[in-house]
């Protein structure tokens, strides 16, 4: 078993996050190599916190969360081969800790590029296990020269070059710390989404969906592009009957009837309204 710290180094985008910093702070504490802070102007208690931490914090205009995640990995002063990414409101559990000392206890074999963690996604303090929502596979941990966040406004998710690999520890990812939070940022969420869907990028720096076994972002990704066909309005009644009854999103209780109500109806529903508004100020009505 290696020792920690591990060779690797985090880096953590925050803004206004003095609610959450510190439980992040002490879950990768010890942990890494090194950590960075990549803070847009935070105007609460947030620096001050991470005075008392041994990290490094720079400030970075913020434009949109894939331009701050590719800044951050190529301009960062990086002394290790392996970055790590966190938000302010996740947190590394003990097993994912664990097992990524024990990976990195020996030499990576040079055809592995990345890692894959699932989120455990806590909602009104309770783990949302059901409606297809766990495990949901992110590539957090790659090589600092084979990984990038695709370019989108919303719903980003890193690209990895090469192969990954599965961990079984999971990153806690405390979603909202209160319902008006989680509107709030929802609202801001929908008019990025309908924008996007609206205009869909003509490049190419985007995950390609794909149903190939081994890659569960590409089969997440073919399954959006395939809701995105189904008519405006329709589609968000169909997901939230697929996620709620038959994907056993019921057994989550009051708080799964809650979080998966909001998360795939409203939130979606709010989505096909925005588009459809931009469709009729397009057409000029």
């Amino acid at each position: 078993m290696l020792d920690y710290p591990v060779p690797i180094s985090i880096i953590i985008l925050t803004f206004n996050e003095e609610k959450n910093i510190k439980a992040c702070m002490e879950s990768a504490l010890n942990f890494a190599e090194e950590i960075f802070v990549v803070d847009s102007g935070s105007t609460d208690a947030t620096l001050s916190i991470l005075e008392n931490y041994p990290v490094q914090v720079v400030q970075h205009p913020f434009e949109n969360y894939s331009q701050q995640r590719n800044w951050a990995i190529q301009h960062l002063p990086i002394k290790t081969q392996w970055v790590l990414n966190m938000d302010a409101d996740h947190r590394l559990t003990e097993e994912f800790r664990t097992e990524v000392s024990a990976l990195f206890s020996k030499p990576i074999a040079d055809d592995i590029h990345g890692f894959l963690a699932s989120r455990k996604t806590i909602f009104m303090n309770k783990w949302i296990k059901y409606g297809g929502h766990y495990p949901t596979y992110h590539a957090v941990l790659f090589r600092k020269d084979k990984g990038l966040c695709e370019e989108k406004l919303y719903d980003q998710h890193f690209k990895v070059e090469g192969k990954t690999q599965k961990l079984k520890g999971d990153i806690i990812d405390l979603i909202t710390e209160s319902l008006s939070t989680f509107t709030l940022r929802h609202d801001k969420w929908s008019n990025l989404e309908a924008f996007e869907q609206f205009h869909p990028p003509q490049h190419g720096a985007v995950i390609k969906g794909s149903l190939q076994h081994d890659n569960p972002i590409a089969r997440r990704r073919y399954m959006k592009n395939l809701y995105e066909r189904f008519p405006l309005f329709v589609r968000p009644f169909v997901y939230f009957f697929i996620r709620y009854f038959l994907r056993l999103g019921f057994l989550d209780g009051k708080e799964g009837l809650i979080f998966h109500f909001l998360q795939c109806f409203w939130f979606r529903f709010l989505i096909d309204a925005k588009i459809y508004e931009l469709k009729k100020q397009q057409d000029g009505h």
